[in-house]
């Protein structure tokens, strides 16, 4: 087994963490400040957390334009990248300049959402329109605070394209969701070929 401490380095050509953790689904994340400003942008440490009332939640690697805004506002949507939108989704992690859109610079459509301020990306095939429930810095096991920030908001809105329903039950791989992957550049789509099902165990049995 090959062993490191990541506070010693990893002594490896690229850190493993984020492809041992993966492919991890990406939190796709559209806000806008105070005056109506938007920003979008790719976030990899994302999921969710809860069932009922549905949170979702990102992390950021420092104060960025997203956390800002969310928190200035209390308001984000976030938005299912797909294979077809991959492209798209890369150009809004593109580091521009305070104010300038990532909507526009990636060639999205902005679609008005309905319980929140903050637009989707209309291309996208799922929305979820949140509103922040908590920001958290995080710390270290000794305390010590982290130039980092995890984002949770409660889902108060889905949007669904009707294709992606069959019989009432979304189908996940028809979506054709992009996933990070490890190192600079990897990410990874799913298929129905590569599923298979599991039943949880009966509690009872034994």
């Amino acid at each position: 087994m090959y062993f490191y401490q990541p506070s010693q380095g990893h002594g490896l050509p690229h850190d493993p963490l984020n492809a041992i953790i993966g492919p991890r689904p990406i939190g796709w994340i559209a806000s806008q400040d105070a005056v109506g400003h938007t920003n979008l942008a790719p976030y990899s440490f994302f999921n969710c957390f809860n069932y009922r009332p549905p949170i979702i939640g990102f992390a950021s690697s420092g104060w960025k334009d997203s956390v800002r805004n969310i928190v200035e506002t209390k308001e984000f949507v976030w938005n299912l990248a797909t294979r077809e939108l991959a492209q798209a989704m890369n150009e809004t992690s593109a580091s521009l300049p305070q104010g300038e859109d990532e909507f526009a610079f990636a060639g999205l459509t902005k679609a008005e959402s309905r319980l929140v301020k903050v637009p989707r990306v209309a291309e996208s095939p799922v929305n979820f329109e949140c509103r922040l429930s908590q920001c958290i810095q995080l710390t270290a096991a000794d305390g010590t605070a982290i130039d980092s920030w995890l984002v949770l908001g409660e889902v108060v809105g889905i949007h669904i394209a009707q294709s992606l329903l069959e019989d009432g039950i979304y189908q996940t791989a028809k979506a054709n969701p992009v996933l990070r992957a490890g190192g600079p550049s990897a990410y990874y789509s799913i298929s129905e070929d590569h599923r298979f099902d599991l039943v949880r165990p009966d509690a009872r049995r034994g």
